[in-house]
């Protein structure tokens, strides 16, 4: 595994910048999430580590080298993409042994035996080995793509929101999957997605990308608990944060155009009179959809609470951000 260093990344295509200027460290380890929509820069970003695309300005370092000259194949990565890319002629066992059997690493065919078993274990597919492609499920099919680029054992691996073709029922169950596998590996992880679910359960760092610059990189609570803008903000947290005229609430800091309310940043029982709009019922928690004058907003409160639309209840901020009027934290 190794260290990858980006220092000042820039690339346009045509006049469109895809990135600029994006400096950023992913250490040895690490599961790295970039997070953003369509658009931010994030597949761009992959594309350049994995020697795919040239920046047209910066570097980037794997394991203290520079490898802007070395061809793909010589940055010992491996990328699993959106789709699954499987050979669907061959077995699970004859697509996950296909990459050990290239000239770049031709390994003994006893030792790819082996290493597609331990493979197999860590995805929980040795049974599936002996069927074809075909016959696989969605998610057993994105094991074996995810597989395809464990058994490299490469510096790094480059993936490329691997779960957002599956249903949510099979994206939980390979978020777990995958944050296991990273964790008994000590694997080096980039992941990109518009998913900060993803994020936040996975990443041990994010990076937050807004249309081609890094506006914030640190640990998913870092992220949450001290966005730097509105923007940042308003990526991560379900449900979103609540953004609400600065004097909503009273007279505001100076400078201060917005206030950031998280939904557990509202304390009810005291303050300003909101009525309930709507009420949502999900078992480990209770949202409430409020309006405070002209102004919705949404809170949690208990799971069992007999509150009905229409009624109204107290409410104050507790620990709000504040933003000013170009969206930046103050």
């Amino acid at each position: 595994m190794a260290e990858v260093i980006l220092s000042g990344l820039t690339k346009s295509y045509g006049t469109a910048k895809a990135l600029s200027d994006v400096t950023m460290t992913i250490p040895d380890g690490a599961f790295v999430v970039l997070l953003g929509p369509t658009g931010a820069g994030k597949t761009t970003t992959l594309r350049l580590i994995a020697g795919l695309d040239r920046p047209d300005k910066g570097d980037i370092r794997i394991g203290g080298r520079s490898v802007l000259h070395d061809t793909p194949a010589m940055r010992d990565i491996a990328m699993v993409f959106q789709q699954y890319s499987l050979y669907p002629h061959l077995t699970v066992r004859e697509n996950l042994a296909f990459p050990l059997r290239s000239p770049m690493i031709a390994m003994p065919e006893p030792e790819i035996t082996k290493r597609v078993q331990e493979v197999a274990e860590v995805l929980r597919i040795p049974h599936k080995l002996g069927n074809k492609a075909t016959a696989l499920s969605g998610g057993e099919m994105q094991r074996v793509s995810i597989g395809r680029a464990l058994v490299r054992n490469p510096r790094i691996y480059l993936m490329d929101e691997p779960l957002s073709s599956l249903d949510a029922k099979l994206r939980a169950d390979l978020r777990i999957e995958l944050k296991r596998i990273h964790s008994e590996l000590k694997a080096t992880f980039l992941y990109v997605t518009h998913d900060q679910i993803e994020a936040m359960t996975m990443a041990t760092h994010v990076g937050v990308l807004d249309h081609g610059r890094l506006v914030q990189f640190g640990t998913p609570r870092e992220i949450y608990e001290n966005p730097v803008s509105t923007y940042v903000a308003s990526r991560l947290g379900q449900p979103h944060i609540n953004l609400l005229p600065a004097d909503a609430f009273g007279p505001p800091p100076p400078n201060a155009a917005q206030i950031g309310l998280r939904p557990e940043h509202i304390r009810t029982g005291e303050g300003q009179e909101a009525t309930i709009h709507r009420i949502e019922h999900l078992g480990d928690q209770t949202r409430l959809h409020l309006t405070l004058g002209p102004h919705s907003l949404i809170t949690l409160t208990d799971p069992h609470s007999t509150l009905t639309p229409g009624e109204t209840l107290k409410i104050r901020p507790e620990n709000p951000l504040w933003f000013d009027a170009q969206g930046n934290r103050i």
